[in-house]
């Protein structure tokens, strides 16, 4: 299996950048992972909130593919604990999926295309956090689990 990070806007912090780059390096250790940055919608301030999320969907659809299993980034997810997201990788992993693709959305959230073709929700907090730092939380949560599923001394419990 593959994972796939979508997410909308560039990271213009170079510190974050530098610390998502460092978690990306690790990953490779255990499994293909890919961070792919869609660039923000130009004209947003033209369009309504529906709108932006209509324009962002399309672009989000059209980045995969048939066999993709599509998970969402979402406030109204499903909360994990490090070990649980350790297990729910697994999971993906023995069902036999090519690419698992996560979506961080922009910042009104997702189409209802995106929604329906969505098999899944997860939320990193009840907090809301940027989208630029939920980048780092993902990646770095990603790389947690395969230490998990591998026993290696970085999660403590």
């Amino acid at each position: 299996m593959k994972i796939k990070l979508l997410a909308i806007g560039k990271t213009d912090d170079k510190n974050l950048q530098s610390l998502i780059e460092n978690y990306q390096k690790r990953l490779k250790h255990y499994i293909g992972f890919q961070l792919e940055v869609i660039p923000d919608i130009k004209n947003v301030k033209n369009l309504s909130e529906q709108q932006q999320k209509e324009k962002e969907g399309e672009i989000i659809l059209k980045k995969l593919t048939p066999t993709d299993q599509l998970v969402l980034l979402d406030e109204k997810g499903k909360e994990f604990r490090s070990i649980d997201f350790s297990k729910f990788l697994q999971k993906k992993m023995n069902s036999g999926i090519k690419q698992l693709v996560l979506v961080i959305g922009g910042p009104y959230g997702f189409s209802d295309e995106v929604y329906k073709k969505a098999q899944g929700k997860i939320s990193l907090s009840k907090m809301t956090f940027s989208h630029q730092m939920i980048r780092l939380f993902v990646v770095e949560q990603i790389y947690r689990a395969y230490t998990i599923l591998k026993n290696e001394p970085y999660h403590h419990e």
